[in-house]
């Protein structure tokens, strides 16, 4: 994780547990999922399968961390263009207002409601916060055979690094379903 300033030592320990909490799906086949995203439209884990996903968590879309993140992520056209990964974000927010969100910022990427059952793909991925109502900043890099390959969660209040995404595309893009 990149570091940060301005965090307190429980911020710090938060982001630790989480991202140990994380860790065991590493290696693991990706918890299945089926969602909608803010046009109404289900989508499915089984839908990457042969291709590489980057399933990025955020806590809600209309808040100043979650909106850099994702317009820094809207802009990394290498990530958003590739035929070897998609990139979906997920939020435990409506369909509506992630339709509100994606309309607001001109956003034309993939966002998908983890409303109801509240939270259900952010618990199976070890990143709901049941005390908030909301997921924490995780991010999962899945290969085309559906299998997790990389793992991060941050600190609340702290983006994650494109950097770090690109560093580890490689993890899903030389997959079994790939050679």
């Amino acid at each position: 994780m990149t570091p940060v300033t301005g965090l307190t030592a429980a911020d710090l320990a938060e982001a630790s547990a989480l991202q140990a909490q994380a860790q065991p799906l590493v290696g693991e086949p990706a918890p299945a999922f089926s969602l909608l995203d803010q046009h109404g439209r289900t989508v499915t884990l089984e839908s990457f399968r042969g291709t590489g996903l980057l399933l990025v968590f955020i806590p809600f879309a209309f808040t100043d961390t979650c909106t850099n993140e994702l317009v820094d992520l809207q802009g990394a056209e290498d990530l958003l263009n590739s035929d070897d990964i998609k990139v979906v974000v997920v939020s435990c927010d409506s369909i509506y207002t992630l339709k509100a969100w994606a309309d607001a910022h001109a956003y034309d990427g993939g966002i998908l409601a983890d409303f109801w059952p509240h939270g259900e793909a952010a618990r199976a991925y070890g990143v709901f916060n049941a005390d908030k109502g909301l997921a924490n900043r995780g991010s999962f890099l899945i290969d085309g055979d559906g299998i997790v390959r990389w793992a991060i969660v941050s600190a609340m209040g702290q983006a994650r690094d494109l950097d770090e995404y690109r560093a580890a595309l490689p993890l899903a893009i030389s997959c079994p379903s790939k050679t």
